[in-house]
Parts: C-alpha cells; structure tokens; sequence
C-alpha cells in the first residue's frame, strides 16, 4: 500500500464516521440541498443564459434585501429588538423618493417634475438627491421612532415592546396609504432600462448597475464605520454589555439612537432603489419587503451583519430562480420553506447568531 493509500483511507473513515454520527436533521438537511444544487446544475447547463439573467435578478434584488436586513440586524445586535416598523420605514423611503422627484409637495410645486423626458445630467441628479433626502427622511424617522415608542419601553417585557414595534409598523403603513393612497404609484423611468451587455443572450441592465453600485459603497461604509471608528466602537461595546459600556463613558441612549438612524439611512436608500428598479410603490410594499428581509436576517443569524448580507442575497437568488423554474406564485411559499428548515435544522441561522454587533459567534 501507497503513502497516498494510507492516506486516504484514514480519511475516508473519518467521512464516514462523521457522518454516521451526525443527526437525521442534518442529514435531511444537507440531501435537500444536494438536492437543490443538482436541479439548479441541470438548468444551468441546459439553459445557461437564461440561468445567468436570472442569477443577475436574484442578486440584484438581494442587494435590496440585504440593505433592509442589515437594519433589522444593527436594531437586534444592539437592543435584541425586532423593529417590524422597519420594512415601513423603507416605504415611507420610497415615497419621499418619489416625492422629491415630482418637485411637489403638500400640493406645492418647488421645481418642474424630474422625469424620463429630462437630460442625463438632470436625471443623475433627481437620483441622487432622492435618494440622500430620502435617506436622511428614514434615518431621523428611525430616531424618532425609537425616542418616543421605544425608549421608554427599554425596561419593560420584551412582549410590550413587540407590540409597540408592530403597532407603529400598522401606524407608518397608514400614513403611506393616506399619503399616496391605495393603489400602485408609478416611478419615473429615470434609469435606462437598456442592457449594458453586448449580446441579448444574457441580460444586465442599468438598473441592475445602479443598484450594486449604490449597495457595495453602502456596504462598505457600514463595515468601516463599525469596524474603525469610535462610535462603531462604542456600538458594538453596548451590544455586549450596556451597564459596563456606561460605565466606562459611553452615551448608551445616543448610540442605540445612532443604530436607528444608521438603520433608517439603510431603508431610506434600498426604498428609492426599489422604487427605481421596479418602477412602482405601493403603501404596503414595506411588509412584503421587511418579510423576505428578516427571513434574510434570520436565515444568515440574526445579529450576524455579514449573515444579513448572505441572507440577503441567497433570498434574492432563490426568489429569482423560483419564479423563473417554478412560478410567481410558488415564490413566496419556497422563500418561507427555506426559512422554516434553516430554523428546524439550524435555529442559529447559516453563519450564527451573534446577538451583537461586536461579531461574537455561536
């Protein structure tokens, strides 16, 4: 026998015996992913530009998920709330988009209405300024949101404070509807629907830029600024300890403050993004969209940052690849399918619940 023989065969019983010690759950859980992979494999390889436009969908609508998850995870990782106002926030974001891109407000008229009709640079602009009015709209929504529902609440059961986070998530939903009442609001086409890429076999439009050049800086900044910076610091002292981080000199009431407004800044954004990239809104677009964001959170590990990122995109993907190879209408039951077994087979999510923002692990 070879020292390559030798080798493997200790290897191969190591499998093997990891394996057979392993749970029924996790066994089940990894052949329904074999599974899965090998269908996804088959269609790939039958249909590879079509699988590649719809791998593009997927990941592009969750960069969109992935920002409202991050929000969801900062709130939990610093107070282990479930802000269900959240997806509304990201609402209200679209419709100050939408606002502020129609120059009117209150039925005044500031300036003419940004549309498709306008110049490049006009457009460049409407986008742009939509999207930092909205941004700095939610972020301070979120501030005062949790200044005066959930503040007061800080020491009370938990249980009060979910019930407070789901009545202003029904409050928020209201004002959207009185605002842009019940039906659908177009957005202007203000980004090219056109395809970036010279062949038509596979598609990435300029939509699709636009959303993963808005998101990946976003992303970034959000990882530096809990990283690197003091308050980032101070953020992930108070997520592992409140009474201690007060102890050593830091404002625990501004920086759970400073996680809402870095969560609304989040909304606010993925809010015109999605209003841009579908081209509509609606009022109650924020709980489909806060759904599929904190299924995202949960499936990555709620708490867990770079699990909301992953979440994210793997909802995205596999709503995309739902739709394309099992209808619209599955899209929704296999999105909460997949959420039901992460949390049958690992209630920690894929990459762990930290609980915190300091990174932590299971």
């Amino acid at each position: 026998m070879t020292t390559g023989d030798a080798a493997t065969k200790p290897r191969s019983g190591a499998l093997l015996q990891s394996i057979r010690s392993s749970s029924w759950s996790s066994r089940i859980a990894v052949a329904l992913i074999a599974v899965l992979l090998v269908v996804l494999l088959i269609q790939a390889v039958r249909e590879p530009a079509q699988f590649a436009s719809q791998l593009v969908i997927g990941i592009t609508n969750g960069a969109i998920i992935a920002l409202v998850a991050l929000g969801y995870t900062l709130v939990y990782g610093i107070i282990e709330l479930i802000n269900f106002a959240h997806g509304d926030n990201f609402m209200i974001g679209s419709f100050v988009g939408l606002t502020v891109l129609s120059g009117t407000f209150l039925g005044l008229g500031f300036f003419g209405a940004i549309s498709d009709d306008s110049g490049a640079l006009i457009r460049l602009a409407g986008v742009l300024i939509a999207m930092a009015i909205a941004m700095i709209a939610c972020g301070l929504l979120g501030v005062g949101i949790e200044r005066v529902a959930y503040k007061p609440l800080r020491n009370s059961p938990r249980l009060a404070v979910l019930i407070t986070a789901i009545g202003m998530s029904f409050i928020l939903q209201n004002v959207g509807l009185a605002w842009k009442g019940p039906a659908q609001v177009p957005f202007p086409e203000l980004v090219s629907n056109a395809n970036i890429l010279p062949t038509d076999a596979i598609i990435f439009r300029w939509k699709d830029l636009l959303v993963i050049g808005v998101t990946v800086p976003l992303l970034v900044a959000l990882s530096y600024f809990i990283g690197s910076t003091k308050q980032g610091k101070a953020m992930r002292a108070v997520a592992q300890d409140k009474e201690a981080a007060a102890m050593v000199g830091i404002n625990v009431n501004r920086t759970i403050s400073i996680t809402f407004l870095l969560a609304g800044i989040l909304a606010g954004a993925s809010g015109v993004m999605y209003g841009l990239f579908n081209g509509i809104t609606v009022f109650n677009v924020g709980f489909q969209q806060g759904l599929y964001a904190f299924t995202a959170a949960v499936l990555g590990g709620i708490g867990n940052l770079t699990g909301a990122v992953v979440g994210g995109f793997l909802i995205g993907i596999i709503g995309s690849m739902a739709d394309q190879y099992i209808g619209v209408r599955w899209t929704a039951i296999v999105i909460f399918a997949v959420l039901i077994m992460v949390l049958v087979f690992r209630p920690t999510g894929l990459l762990g619940d930290r609980s915190a923002v300091q990174g932590g692990g299971e």
